[in-house]
C-alpha cells in the first residue's frame, strides 16, 4: 500500500494534520489508529469519563512506582480510539498562557510565538459566543458554554470571588488569572472530540483512509529516509509506504516508544535492547513533564452531584433534552493563580461535583465535591523508555513526579488557596466534612503527607520528543525528526516545556501548525 502521507494515531494531533493533509483532495493520506471507531455510546456522554478509563478505549498505562509519592505507581489512562484522547478527556477548552509559547520562540523556535499561534487556535474552534480578537468561528471543534453547569460548582466560583479573586469568564481571551466556569467542547451537550470535529466528515473523501486496529510496530528506513510503517491489525503485519512523509502523532507515550523501537533514539538504550541504529538521538523519550494534581474533596450536603448520574431520570433528560448531570464535563469551572515569579499563572485549579480519589477508585459512597490543585509549571522531569524490544510491551513510564522540592511546596500554597476558597461562605449551603479530614490541614506537614498520598496526574504528559536545536532536541521548528528524513513528530511530545493549562487544545493545535507546515 502506497500513499503521499502515512499519519500513526487518530489521536488529537492526528485527527487534525491526517485531516487537513487530505482537504485539498491532492494527496493520498492515510491514518492508522490502534484503537477502534468511537462508537461507544458513553464516549459521547460528557460525564461517562469514570466508565472509559481501563476500558478498551483506553491504553491503561502505569507509571513505574514514584519515590516521592511514597512508591505508588500512577495510573495514567490514554485514549485507543478515534479521537485518542480526546474521546475519553474532560473536554475543557485551555490554550494556556500567552508567555508559554512565547518560551517555545524564545528558545529558538521560530513561528511558535502565541502571536503566530493565535489564528491556528482560532481557525481550530467554532466559538458558540461568536467571533472576536480571541476566538473564531466555523472551526471543527465546538466550543460552548456548559449547558447545566451544576450548583455546587457554581457556588464553589462564588467562593473563590469571595476569597478575594478575580472573575474570569474567558481563560483563553486576555489573560488566565482568575476563577470562572470552563468553556467546553461539546455540541448541544455531547462531547466533540477530534474524531467528530476533523476525523468524522474526512471519512468519505476519496484520498483518504482510516485503518482501524492497526498498531505500529516500526517504521521503514531506506538509509536515513523514513519510507514507512510496519504495522499490525487483526489479519496479520502489513507495510505502508509514504511517497512524501510520515508522521508520527502516537502521543508522548507512543511517539517515543515507536522512535526507540525503529532505531531512532540514544544509541546505549538501542544497543541494551538489541535494537540497530538509525540515527543516535539522546533526547527520545527525556523531557516528560505533565501536570501533577491533588485533590480535596467534602461531601455535599444536597444530592444534587453526580452521585445521581446513573438515575434513570438523568438517563431520561440526556436523551431526551441533552441536559443534566451527564452533561457535566466533570471538571466543570476552575481557575488560575500566580504564586511565583514570572509572566504565566503556575497554579491551576478546577471545581467539579463529585467525589475524586486516586482517579476515583478510593471515592467514598455518597455526595461529593472536589477542588484540583495543579501544578501547571512542574520543575521535575521524567522520561520514556523502552521496556523491551516488543512493540506490544508497554514503556517504561517515569515522570519523577516531586523530585523537584520546589513543586510540592507550589502545591502546598495552592492546596491553602484551595481551603480557603472552600470555606467561603458561598458554600455554607452544600458544605460538608472534608474526606479525609487532612485534605483540610492546617499543619504543613500534614498537608504534605496528604500530597503524597494523593497526588496524581492530571492526564498531560508531554515533552518526550522536544522541538528545538540543542543535544537533547529530537524535532526541529517544522517537526521534522532530526538525523532523518521523511519523517515528523506532531503531537504533545513536541513541546519543549509544558503550557501552563490543559493541553488537548494545544495537541490540536500541533497537529494543525504540521499540516500547514508540510502544505506550505
Amino acid at each position: 500500500m502506497i500513499y503521499d502521507y502515512v499519519v500513526i494515531g487518530a489521536g488529537s494531533a492526528g485527527c487534525a494534520v491526517a485531516a487537513r493533509l487530505a482537504e485539498s483532495g491532492e494527496h493520498e493520506v492515510v491514518l492508522l489508529e490502534a484503537g477502534g471507531p468511537d462508537d461507544l455510546d458513553l464516549i459521547h456522554v460528557p460525564a461517562g469519563i469514570p466508565f472509559l478509563f481501563k476500558s478498551a478505549v483506553d491504553w491503561d498505562f502505569a507509571t513505574e512506582p514514584q519515590k516521592q509519592l511514597k512508591g505508588r505507581a500512577d495510573y495514567a489512562p490514554r485514549g485507543k480510539t478515534y479521537g485518542g484522547t480526546s474521546s475519553i478527556n474532560a473536554q475543557v477548552v485551555q490554550r494556556g498562557a500567552h508567555g508559554s509559547y512565547d518560551e517555545w520562540a524564545e528558545a529558538g523556535n521560530k513561528g511558535w510565538a502565541f502571536a503566530d499561534l493565535l489564528p491556528i487556535f482560532k481557525h481550530i474552534e467554532h466559538n458558540e459566543r461568536g467571533a472576536s480578537e480571541w476566538h473564531g468561528v466555523g472551526g471543527p471543534i465546538n466550543v460552548a458554554d456548559q449547558r447545566d453547569p451544576n450548583p455546587v460548582t457554581l457556588a464553589c466560583i462564588e467562593a473563590a470571588i469571595e476569597a478575594g479573586y478575580a472573575r474570569n469568564d474567558d481563560f483563553n481571551g486576555v489573560g488566565q488569572l482568575g476563577f470562572g466556569m470552563h468553556q467546553v467542547s461539546q455540541k448541544e451537550g455531547t462531547r466533540c472530540s477530534a474524531a467528530r470535529g476533523y476525523l468524522h466528515p474526512s471519512l468519505g473523501r476519496e484520498n483518504f483512509t482510516v485503518v482501524p486496529f492497526a498498531q505500529a510496530s516500526r517504521l521503514t528506513f531506506d538509509g536515513r529516509r523514513c519510507t514507512g510503517v510496519v504495522y499490525r491489525d487483526p489479519a496479520g503485519e502489513h507495510t505502508v509506504t509514504a511517497r512524501r512523509e510520515v508522521v508520527l502523532s502516537a502521543g508522548a507515550f507512543g511517539s517515543p516508544q515507536l522512535l526507540l523501537l525503529s532505531g531512532v533514539g540514544g544509541r546505549h538504550q538501542l544497543e541494551r535492547h538489541g535494537i540497530d541504529l538509525v540515527a543516535h538521538l539522546p533526547g527520545v523519550g527525556e523531557n516528560l513533564y505533565d501536570h501533577v494534581m491533588v485533590p480535596t474533596n467534602h461531601y455535599c450536603t444536597q444530592p444534587i452531584t453526580l452521585a445521581a448520574a446513573g438515575t434513570e431520570e438523568q438517563a431520561a433528560r440526556f436523551a431526551n433534552e441533552k441536559m443534566g448531570l451527564l452533561t457535566s464535563n466533570l471538571a466543570e469551572g476552575g481557575g488560575f493563580v500566580q504564586i511565583g515569579e514570572g509572566n504565566v499563572p503556575d497554579v491551576q485549579f478546577h471545581f467539579g461535583p463529585l467525589f475524586f480519589l486516586h482517579h476515583g477508585a478510593s471515592n467514598p459512597e455518597g455526595h461529593g465535591f472536589v477542588a484540583f490543585t495543579i501544578l501547571g509549571r512542574p520543575r521535575s522531569v521524567g522520561r520514556v523508555e523502552l521496556r523491551s524490544a516488543d512493540p506490544a510491551a508497554k514503556p517504561v513510564i517515569d515522570p519523577n513526579f516531586l523530585d523537584d522540592e520546589r513543586d510540592l511546596d507550589g502545591l502546598v500554597a495552592g492546596v491553602r488557596i484551595v481551603q480557603d476558597i472552600l470555606g467561603s461562605a458561598a458554600l455554607n449551603g452544600y458544605r460538608g466534612d472534608p474526606y479525609p479530614a487532612a485534605a483540610m490541614s492546617r499543619d504543613d506537614e500534614e498537608v504534605r503527607d496528604y500530597i503524597r498520598d494523593y497526588a496524581q496526574t492530571l492526564y498531560h504528559p508531554v515533552g518526550t520528543c522536544a522541538m528545538g536545536s540543542g543535544q537533547m532536541a529530537v524535532v526541529d521548528h517544522e517537526l521534522r525528526v532530526h538525523g532523518v528524513d521523511g519523517l515528523r513528530v506532531a503531537d504533545a511530545s513536541v513541546m519543549p516545556y509544558i503550557v501552563n493549562a490543559n493541553t488537548n487544545f494545544p495537541s490540536i493545535m500541533i497537529g494543525e501548525r504540521c499540516a500547514e507546515l508540510m502544505l506550505g
